[in-house]
C-alpha cells in the first residue's frame, strides 16, 4: 500500500495519536470494519436528514459526530546524524573523563545533575560561536549608554565632573514613523524542498547490502536519506540501522541482521538494544513526546525479548543514544559524619517515615533535549531583556474591545505574554499588531497556514504585517534579517501557537533580538502540534509570563456549539438557518454516499457555498470511510480524470506535505517535465516528479490534524461507526470548528459522539519544557 504524505509505509493509525507509554508494535494500527448499528435517536433536539433526501437536513441542537478511520500519526525519520554525534560526545566526554584524575564516585543524582550541567554548557557554547565577542558596555543603548560615555570622558580627562551637571536636558527624541508599506512581491513559483541526492555510487553500494541481507532495493534511498552517504557500511556493520528508514520494524530489522550477521547477532546485542531504544524514543515522538519515563522505555524493550532491560538503557545513555534526566526530588546531599552516626546537627535521629518527592527519571533524544533547553533559556531572555516601562496607554484607549486593551496593556510591559481565545478572539492579535505599527514599531503576526496569513492580514487591514511561519523563518515573507542575523522586527504575535513543536519554536526564538517582544495566541482546545512537544500548554502551565485570557465569544450557533465542547459538553444549538445540519448513517458505504451527495450537491443549492469552498474532515486515512476512500469518490464526482500524472489531473484539490507536519492545500494547475505545478493559497508551488507520490496526495477530505489552524465556509465531519475510538473531545473540538458558516455531520456513532467530548479529554505529552521554564529566573512570571 503507497504511504501516503507524512506516513510511514504500510502504516495508517488514527487522527489521534496512540498512547506512547507502551509504543505501538506494529507498523499500522489494523483497520477496523464499520459499524452497521444504525445512529441512535438519541443524538439531540436537532432535525435530521432522510436518507433518501438530497437537501440539507435541519440542524441538530445536540450531537454532533465525527467520521472514523484510522489515520497515521505522522511518523518521521530518526536523523542518524543526530545519532552518531550523540555518540560522538558520550566518547569526547568520556575520553576527557579518563584523562582527569581520579575523583570520588558520584552518586546517581550529583551524575545527572552533572550531565545537565555540561548539556547546558554545550549549548552556551553555540550560542556564543555564533557571534563575536562584545565591547563593554556595547550593548547599553539611552540612558545607560549616555551614562557610561560620560563616566569615560571624566576618567580619561576629556571633561570635568561639572560639564554634566549643567548640561540642559535633551530634547525629547522623535517617535519613530510607522514602517513602510513593502512593495508587494510578485509570486515566485517554489521549489519543494528535495531529498537529499546520493551518487549512484553510494546508492548501488546500499542496493548491495540490502540484498545481502532479504531487504528489498527501494529501501536504498531512503537509507541514504536517514544515513547519509556512509549508508552502506554503516548498515553491514550495524545492521539494525535500518530502523532509521522510515516504515522498517524491529522485527525487519532483526530478519535483515540475521542475514547479515549469522550467529554473531543475537537479542542482547548491543547494536540492536540502542537501536531499539532510539526506535522506541522517535515513536514516542510521533506521538508528542519529548521524552519518555526510562520505565516505559524498558517496558518496550521487554516487549522486544530483550533479556536485561536496564542494561540495555544504561548502554544507550553511554553511547549518546539517548539523554538521561531527573525530575522530582532533591540533589542527593553528601554524607557528613553526622549523617554516618544517624544523627542531624541537632543530635535527633532523621524521621523514616517522612514522605520524600518521588524522583522520576526521564529519557529523550538529544535533539529534543537541547530545543527545549535552548527554547527555555530563550524565553527567560525575552523576558528579562524587553523594555519594563513602555507607554501604551494611549492605543489601549483605542482598542476595539476591551480584551484587546487588555492585551495592549499587558503587552507593553512584558517581553513573553500568552493570550488565549477561540476564533473570534484573533481580532485582539490583530488589533496589538495595528496599535504597535502605529506607534512605529516593527509588528508583525506569523500564523501556521496560508489561510490563517490571509484572516490575519485582513483583520489587519495590512497584508504586508501577516506572514506564515515557515515564511518568516525562511525569509521568502517578513521583514528579513538584520545585520546580527536576527529577524528585524520589535513584536512578533504568533497565532494557532498549539501548533507550535518544540524544535520550530527553539529555531523561532533563537532568531529574536535581544528587546524583541513576543506574543504566543491561540485555542488551547485544539489539536496540539504534529511534531512533539506542547509548547504553547507548557508556557501557560508555568506561568512564567502574564496570561490573557480573552472574553470574546465565538458568535453565532456553530460559535456556541463548539464552546460547549470545550468545557465538555455537547449541547443543543439553535440553528434557524441550517448552520448545523445533522446526517444520520446506517454503515460507513451510507457515510462516503452522504458526504459526496453533500459537497456536490446539498450544500451549494442550499448555502450558495461552492464545493471547492466545503472541506471534508474525518478521523483517519484509512478505513471504510477514511481520507482515502472519500477522496476517490468526491473525484470521481467532483474532478473525474484518468490521473495523468502520478494520479492527479489539473484541477485537483491537493495537500502538499512539504515536511512533516505541514500540510498545505492547493489545487494542481498543471504537470510538465518538471514537476506538478500547484496553486497553494495563490502561492506557487513545483514538486518535482520523484516527490509527487511521497508528499501529495487529494485534499478533498482531510484529518483534522492536517485541518487544524484553517476554516472553510463549510466543513462535513464524517464519523463513520469505526470512528469511535479515534474520538476525543480536542478531536471534536477541532474538527466542529473549521466550518465558517455551515457544519454539516455525518453521524454514525451513535452515543461514542457525547461520551468522547465528555470523558475523553486531551492525551497527555511527556516533556520537560514546563519544569525548565518554572526553575528559570523570570521577574515577570505571573503569580
Amino acid at each position: 500500500m503507497t504511504a501516503l504524505p507524512g506516513e510511514t509505509p504500510g502504516t495508517g493509525g488514527t487522527d489521534t495519536p496512540q498512547d506512547a507509554v507502551s509504543p505501538p508494535d506494529e507498523a499500522g494500527a489494523q483497520e477496523p470494519t464499520a459499524d452497521a448499528d444504525p445512529a441512535s435517536d438519541g443524538a439531540g433536539a436537532a432535525e435530521v436528514v432522510d436518507p433518501a433526501s438530497t437537501e440539507a437536513a435541519e440542524p441538530d441542537a445536540g450531537a454532533e459526530a465525527e467520521a472514523a478511520s484510522t489515520e497515521g500519526a505522522t511518523e518521521t525519520e530518526a536523523a542518524s546524524a543526530d545519532t552518531e554525534g550523540a555518540r560522538t560526545d558520550a566518547d569526547t566526554e568520556a575520553a576527557s573523563t579518563d584523562a582527569a584524575s581520579p575523583a570520588p564516585e558520584l552518586s546517581e543524582a550529583q551524575a545527572e545533575l552533572a550531565a545537565q550541567r555540561e548539556l547546558r554548557e554545550r549549548i552556551e557554547q553555540r550560542k556564543a560561536a555564533k557571534a563575536a565577542p562584545i565591547a563593554a558596555g556595547a550593548g547599553l543603548s539611552g540612558t545607560a549608554a549616555d551614562l557610561l560615555a560620560a563616566v569615560r570622558a571624566v576618567e580619561s580627562g576629556e571633561k570635568t565632573g561639572s560639564a554634566f551637571f549643567a548640561s540642559p536636558a535633551p530634547a525629547q527624541a522623535p517617535r519613530r514613523p510607522a514602517p513602510a508599506a513593502a512593495p508587494p512581491r510578485t509570486p515566485v513559483p517554489q521549489a519543494a524542498p528535495a531529498p537529499r541526492s546520493a551518487s549512484p555510487e553510494t546508492l548501488e553500494a546500499v542496493r548491495a547490502v540490502l540484498v545481502e541481507g532479504g531487504a528489498p532495493e527501494a529501501l536504498a534511498r531512503p537509507a541514504v536519506g536517514a544515513l547519509g552517504e556512509q549508508a552502506g557500511e554503516l548498515l553491514r556493520t550495524d545492521p539494525w540501522q535500518l530502523l532509521a528508514v522510515p516504515g522498517v520494524r524491529p522485527e525487519q530489522a532483526d530478519g535483515f541482521a540475521r542475514a547479515l550477521l549469522g550467529a554473531d547477532c543475537g537479542p542482547d546485542d548491543g547494536r540492536r538494544t540502542a537501536a531499539l531504544v532510539g526506535w522506541v524514543l522517535e515513536r514516542a515522538a510521533l506521538q508528542g513526546h519529548t521524552a519518555l519515563d526510562a520505565g516505559d522505555v524498558r517496558a518496550a524493550l521487554a516487549e522486544r525479548a530483550v533479556s536485561d532491560p536496564d542494561a540495555a538503557v544504561r548502554e544507550a545513555v553511554e553511547e549518546g543514544v539517548a539523554l538521561l534526566f531527573q525530575e522530582g526530588g532533591d540533589e542527593e546531599p553528601e554524607e557528613t559524619e553526622a549523617d554516618a552516626d544517624g544523627t542531624d546537627e541537632g543530635g535527633l535521629a532523621p524521621d523514616a517515615d517522612t514522605p520524600r518527592e518521588p524522583v522520576r527519571v526521564l529519557l529523550g533524544l538529544d535533539r529534543y533535549a537541547l530545543a527545549e533547553e535552548s527554547l527555555a533559556d530563550g524565553l527567560a531572555r525575552l523576558v528579562n531583556t524587553c523594555e519594563k516601562a513602555a507607554d501604551w496607554a494611549e492605543a489601549a484607549a483605542a482598542a476595539p474591545s476591551p480584551s484587546a486593551a487588555e492585551l495592549i496593556r499587558t503587552t507593553a510591559a512584558a517581553g513573553l505574554v500568552a493570550h488565549s481565545g477561540g476564533e473570534a478572539a484573533r481580532a485582539e492579535p490583530a488589533a496589538l499588531i495595528a496599535a504597535a505599527r502605529g506607534l512605529g514599531l516593527r509588528a508583525f503576526g506569523a500564523a501556521h497556514s496560508e489561510d490563517g496569513r490571509l484572516r490575519l492580514s485582513a483583520a489587519i487591514g495590512d497584508p504586508d504585517t501577516a506572514v506564515t511561519l515557515s515564511g518568516l523563518l525562511s525569509g521568502a515573507q517578513g521583514p528579513g534579517r538584520d545585520e546580527d542575523g536576527a529577524l528585524a522586527l520589535d513584536l512578533l504575535v504568533v497565532l494557532d501557537a498549539p501548533q507550535l513543536d518544540v524544535e520550530g519554536a527553539a529555531v523561532l526564538v533563537e532568531a529574536l533580538a535581544d528587546g524583541a517582544r513576543l506574543v504566543l495566541s491561540g485555542d488551547p482546545g485544539v489539536l496540539g502540534s504534529a511534531g512533539a512537544g506542547r509548547v504553547f500548554a507548557d508556557v501557560l502551565a508555568a506561568r512564567t509570563c502574564p496570561q490573557v485570557v480573552s472574553r470574546t465569544p465565538d458568535p453565532g450557533p456553530i460559535g456556541e456549539l463548539v464552546s460547549g465542547i470545550g468545557i465538555g459538553e455537547l449541547n443543543q444549538v439553535d440553528a434557524p438557518g441550517k448552520e448545523v445540519v445533522i446526517v444520520p448513517v446506517r454503515d460507513a458505504g451510507e457515510a462516503v454516499h452522504r458526504t459526496v451527495q453533500l459537497v456536490a450537491d446539498s450544500v451549494p443549492r442550499a448555502f450558495s457555498i461552492p464545493a471547492d469552498e466545503t472541506q471534508v474532515i474525518t478521523v483517519g486515512h484509512g478505513g471504510a470511510a477514511g481520507t482515502r476512500v472519500l477522496n476517490e469518490a468526491l473525484k470521481q464526482r467532483l474532478n473525474p480524470g484518468p490521473g495523468r500524472f502520478g494520479g492527479f489531473d489539473p484541477g485537483d484539490r491537493v495537500v502538499h506535505v512539504p515536511a512533516p507536519g505541514r500540510a498545505v492545500p492547493g489545487v494542481v494547475r498543471s504537470a510538465d517535465a518538471e514537476g506538478l505545478h500547484l496553486d497553494c493559497g495563490g502561492v506557487p508551488v513545483v514538486v518535482p516528479q520523484e516527490r509527487v507520490e511521497s508528499s501529495v496526495r487529494h485534499g478533498w477530505a482531510l484529518s483534522a490534524h492536517q485541518a487544524a489552524g484553517m476554516r472553510w465556509p463549510a466543513a462535513v465531519v464524517v464519523l463513520p461507526g469505526d470512528a469511535a475510538q479515534g474520538l476525543s473531545r480536542p478531536w471534536v473540538y477541532t474538527a466542529f470548528g473549521r466550518g465558517e458558516r455551515h457544519l454539516s455531520v455525518v453521524h454514525g456513532v451513535d452515543q461514542a459522539l457525547p461520551r468522547a467530548v465528555a470523558q475523553v479529554p486531551a492525551q497527555e505529552r511527556t516533556t520537560r519544557l514546563r519544569p525548565l521554564l518554572e526553575a528559570l529566573p523570570t521577574p515577570d512570571a505571573a503569580s
